[in-house]
């Protein structure tokens, strides 16, 4: 796979990436809307501010507006979409379908993952998965440079699309390997966007891991983070979301704070600040659904980002 393939020129994320600055994305969860303008009202926000904007493929199984149809609406209001499609809601027609189209609307990035479990969804949906993760990243990458369906069918014009996966950082222990991580880079991943932690020991450690096991020189890992509304909110991010790191320090650093919400800009400008610093760290990735608001005042507060460049 050559770099030009897997990192297409037309993607400003690639185009950063490559550059070695320090990414900065973030994630739209698309409001319940059958007009454009809510949604585009949601986006606006995040122009100029970061190099790409995740929209979101129905988040804990719960209805939004179609996802293809916002990054759409983003590419025409000069906002670089990533758009998320999982595996949970779609068999692999509709998946090749949606690929596609993403490009033909001029979406350049996607972001490849299984999908919250049905189960914690609204309606009780009847889960797909006729496709796994990894399939479905080989599936993308081989459409992208083969020019041709699984089937073997012609693509008049291949898919251009810069391809991502998702991790979840760890505090490995002594010989943890990156595994399921390093399928999905033999997949055809080549950047990584990361659930959220807190901890920047726990990223040091991570990411040495990933160092030495040769990830992050196939891949560009930015990590999750985000403001913090509360340290109530923090405390059920912990306990209820799989995977995310908040140490009890930042917790009490919280509550102790006279605003609260101010207190969580703070934090998590100077976290970026430090994960800027990390060798093997390619960028963040800026989560807070509930707090949405606060990440233009976040990125503003870092000066990272490319209005900073």
């Amino acid at each position: 796979m050559t770099d030009d393939i897997a990192y297409p020129a037309d993607s400003g994320l690639a185009r950063a990436i490559r550059a070695g600055a320090f990414a900065l994305t973030a994630e739209l969860v698309p409001p319940v809307s059958g007009a454009p303008e809510p949604l585009r009202a949601a986006a606006a926000p995040y122009k100029g501010i970061l190099d790409a904007v995740n929209v979101t493929d129905g988040p804990r199984a719960q209805v939004h507006t179609s996802g293809l149809a916002v990054a759409g609406l983003m590419v025409r209001d000069g906002i670089e979409p990533i758009l998320q499609v999982t595996c949970r809601d779609r068999n692999r027609i509709a998946l090749q379908m949606d690929l596609l189209g993403a490009s033909a609307l001029g979406v350049r990035n996607v972001l490849l993952m299984s999908g919250d479990r049905p189960e914690e969804g609204e309606d009780a949906p009847k889960p797909v998965f006729d496709v796994g993760t990894e399939e479905l990243i080989a599936l993308a990458a081989a459409m992208r440079e083969g020019g041709a369906l699984p089937s073997g069918r012609r693509i008049a014009a291949p898919p251009r699309l810069f391809i991502g996966a998702a991790d979840m950082p760890v505090d490995p222990r002594p010989g943890w390997k990156p595994d399921g991580l390093m399928r999905k880079i033999d997949a055809g991943a080549r950047f990584v966007q990361t659930q959220l932690c807190y901890d920047i020991g726990v990223v040091r450690r991570y990411i040495a891991a990933l160092n030495d096991a040769g990830v992050t020189g196939r891949a560009a890992i930015l990590i999750g983070l985000g403001p913090l509304a509360s340290a109530r909110s923090a405390r059920w991010m912990r306990e209820n979301l799989y995977g995310v790191i908040v140490p009890d320090a930042l917790i009490d650093r919280m509550e102790r704070a006279a605003d609260q919400k101010a207190e969580g800009i703070a934090v998590c400008a100077e976290l970026l600040a430090e994960l800027a610093g990390i060798d093997g760290v390619a960028g963040a990735h800026l989560m807070a659904p509930a707090n949405p608001d606060c990440i233009p005042a976040t990125v503003e507060r870092a000066r990272l980002g490319p209005a900073f460049r």
